[in-house]
């Protein structure tokens, strides 16, 4: 089953910062990012949450770079009638 995300947007999603796990903990990150291309990013989550949530603190993601990445919300403008 293919995702809508990379593995790479997932983390960022989940507040853990992709470039420093993946440096420090290769074997790791290879195998989360094999089995996550291979599942739905839910049931990737059901599954590995209690490994996501010791690297979410081991490899906290800044928040400024988080609001980078996040999608622009769009703007109610009302429309005037006369």
């Amino acid at each position: 089953m293919e995702n809508d995300q990379s593995f790479e947007a997932y983390l960022i999603s989940k507040k853990i910062d992709s470039s420093k796990f993946k440096l420090e903990e290769k074997s790791l990150y290879d195998a989360l990012q094999s089995d996550f291309d291979q599942m739905n990013a839910n049931s990737f989550t059901q599954q590995k949450l209690f490994l996501i949530n010791p690297l979410r603190r081991k490899y906290l993601l800044d928040t400024t770079a988080a609001l980078s990445v996040a999608k622009p919300k769009t703007v109610f403008k009302p429309k005037i009638q006369k």
